[in-house]
């Protein structure tokens, strides 16, 4: 893979410039791009407002879209560029997308400083669950670890 810090700014570019557009249209202030190698291969732009999905943010939109135009869930061998920091369910998708990395221009207190909580969150993730303002609870059942076994069971599974 071709990496150079001017071909990460180039994206990073791109990444910003999506979102700056995606305003001007009535979307939230996010782009983000997915490229392999030197080729660019899904981009992404806040939706949350439009579509009324709060999972709609650019990186989440973009390796969406990664992934079908590669037909793969798994995403080994691209770069994410963001135009901010990647909140925890973004990095969470970068994560279980298996991306090569990360890359994000503005961070995560450029995003508080515009009105969006995405530091709220990386605070709240340090603190104990208990004090967390949505509880968040483990019940157990007799059957817990059904889908489990049953998963490990299957000699046709495909791993993740």
């Amino acid at each position: 893979m071709t990496t150079t810090a001017a071909t990460d700014q180039a994206w990073l570019d791109e990444a910003v410039r999506l979102a700056a557009e995606n305003v001007t249209t009535g979307g939230g202030p996010f782009g983000a791009v997915i490229v392999r190698g030197d080729e660019l291969i899904a981009t992404g732009v806040n939706r949350v407002v439009p579509t009324l999905d709060p999972t709609a943010h650019a990186e989440v939109v973009a390796i969406r879209e990664a992934c079908q135009r590669l037909g793969d869930f798994k995403l080994t061998g691209c770069v994410l560029f963001s135009s901010c920091e990647p909140c925890p369910l973004c990095l969470s998708a970068s994560l279980w997308a298996r991306l090569d990395r990360v890359v994000f221009a503005a961070d995560r207190h450029d995003a508080a400083a515009a009105g969006f909580d995405d530091r709220d969150f990386y605070d709240l993730f340090e603190q104990p669950r208990a004090t967390w303002p949505v509880p968040v609870l483990q019940v157990s059942t007799a059957d817990n670890t059904t889908p489990f076994s049953a998963w490990l069971s299957r000699t046709d599974r495909v791993e993740y």
